[in-house]
């Protein structure tokens, strides 16, 4: 595995924000995260910033939680679905653009899929380089 890979979207005085790799080393959300307009990719830093070093955002509209410890930032009109790990990190999972007023069943699912797979990955001392 490559060890050019930046785990880090923002390191906070709260929160450590990650973004998630598979196996071959590839991090859809931030590829995704890559392609958005700089306005986006602002309103995206600034949330991460806010919940990295205050620990939390109380803006619904911002963050929310989707259930099953899935929870979301929000620059609209894009999503960024992640959750919370031991030793005070935050793993963003993938990202899309929403553009219905559900949370599509199969965004959740993927995040569902890839929290699983990085929770075993880390147990057994395979996921970082």
């Amino acid at each position: 595995m490559a060890n050019d890979k930046e785990y880090i979207a923002y390191k906070g005085k709260k929160y450590t924000v990650e973004w998630y790799f598979d196996l071959r080393g590839k991090s859809q959300a931030l590829e995704y995260a890559e392609t958005l307009a700089p306005v986006y990719k602002a309103k995206l830093q600034l949330l991460l910033e806010i919940i990295g070093d205050a620990g939390t955002i109380h803006n619904k509209t911002k963050f929310r939680n989707e259930g099953d410890k899935i929870y979301a930032f929000k620059p609209l009109p894009h999503r960024f679905l992640c959750f919370f790990f031991t030793g005070k990190k935050i793993i963003i999972t993938n990202a899309f653009y929403k553009d219905q007023d559900k949370l599509p069943k199969s965004e959740k699912n993927r995040a569902l899929k890839q929290k699983e797979d990085y929770e075993k990955r880390v147990k057994k001392g395979m996921y970082y380089d």
